[in-house]
């Protein structure tokens, strides 16, 4: 299992583990993450994936008993972190095909009109949405993560080799930062299409900034992972709210919630109280999730969970891989979302999803 990491510019490499922590078990779940904290405590490196579907083992009203058939957490323990850059591999020619979602737009349009409805009763006030693209891959998973890299440059990206699946992690968004007794997470939430020139790129930056959906949508998550961080610190702070980040295809809008945890915090004690990310569920979350099990057909596996490493002094690094491809012999998979408010339209979360897909469609 080779996991590679590079957040903020900051590569991390591992290679060879010393043991492989995976569950696939829901019963299990609790058990693999004290293990996890043990071999932390024993000074190892931890880095791997958490999937989306585990967020089900921490609360009493999601619990299934249903075992997956992909890893609902999966890690490896290391002796060491190689601190170096990606290196490039041998690679030939890369070819993606038969590039579809798995939905029709009636479907989804019929799905988002259901969303709206649960927003009517007050049952939520926003759900992130889910829908993937399909593809076969011809070529090295690994040729095709620096191809999406160089096309659009990312501050959390990831890559992960487990013999039996890849995970391409093309990431913008940033779950949680701990260092000692600090920790932020930074919700993604709100997209918007480049300009075609300099200026138009400068006036829709602006419109994108003062847009009162995308600013409902941030603010909404925002505020419930100041919630989720009230569960296990204090000193909660904002931070950069509305921040507006540029892409080759597209902007995105964050904001930053910073809390003082203790030092010493397990991470089991962090994962049952932030994962997962508010911004890929919705609010209020747990509610959320049950529609969004209720809607989505898939499993969303890997995409939405989490991705990043545990140093053995406690530093914790995660990002929440979406624009994140699944390979599996060939057959890929990548999740694609959006906040669905009352002001939603089919019409208008449909182009959203084609342009945050766009940076793999062309090909």
């Amino acid at each position: 299992m080779e996991v590679h990491v590079s957040f903020e510019n900051k590569p991390l490499f591992f290679r060879d583990p010393e043991k492989i922590i995976a569950c696939y078990d829901p019963k299990h779940f609790h058990s693999a993450l004290k293990e996890l904290e043990q071999l932390s405590a024993a000074g190892y490196w931890l880095a791997g994936s958490i999937s989306y579907e585990a967020g089900y083992c921490l609360e009493e009203k999601l619990y299934t008993s249903t075992p997956s058939d992909f890893p609902l957490l999966m890690f490896g323990a290391y002796k060491n972190a190689g601190r170096q850059a990606l290196t490039p591999k041998k690679i030939g020619t890369i070819k993606i095909k038969d590039l579809k979602p798995n939905i029709s737009f009636k479907d989804y349009s019929s799905n988002i009109g259901q969303i709206r409805q649960h927003i009517e009763n007050g049952d939520v006030y926003q759900i992130t949405y889910c829908v993937k693209y399909k593809f076969d891959l011809h070529g090295d998973p690994y040729a095709l993560y620096k191809e999406l890299f160089r096309r659009q440059p990312v501050p959390y990206p990831a890559y992960i080799d487990t013999g039996k699946f890849q995970i391409l992690s093309l990431s913008p968004e940033r779950f949680i930062k701990k260092d000692g007794g600090h920790i932020l997470t930074e919700p993604m939430k709100g997209t918007w299409h480049r300009g075609g020139n300099v200026i138009s790129d400068v006036i829709e930056k602006r419109r994108f900034f003062h847009d009162k959906k995308n600013r409902a949508e941030n603010i909404m998550i925002a505020d419930l992972l100041r919630n989720d961080l009230g569960r296990i610190g204090c000193n909660i702070a904002w931070r950069d709210l509305f921040k507006v980040t540029a892409y080759n295809t597209l902007f995105q809008m964050t904001s930053t919630v910073t809390a003082k945890v203790a030092p010493d915090i397990k991470l089991s004690k962090l994962i049952s109280a932030l994962f997962p990310s508010g911004s890929v569920t919705g609010a209020p979350k747990i509610r959320a999730m049950e529609i969004i099990r209720e809607i989505e057909k898939e499993e969303r596996n890997v995409y939405t969970g989490a991705i990043g490493y545990i140093s053995p002094e406690g530093e914790m690094y995660f990002n929440v891989p979406i624009r994140t491809i699944l390979a599996r012999d060939g057959k890929c998979e990548m999740g694609i979302g959006g906040g669905i408010i009352w002001d939603s339209t089919p019409e208008g979360e449909w182009a959203e999803t084609q342009l945050k897909a766009e940076f793999l469609c062309q090909h």
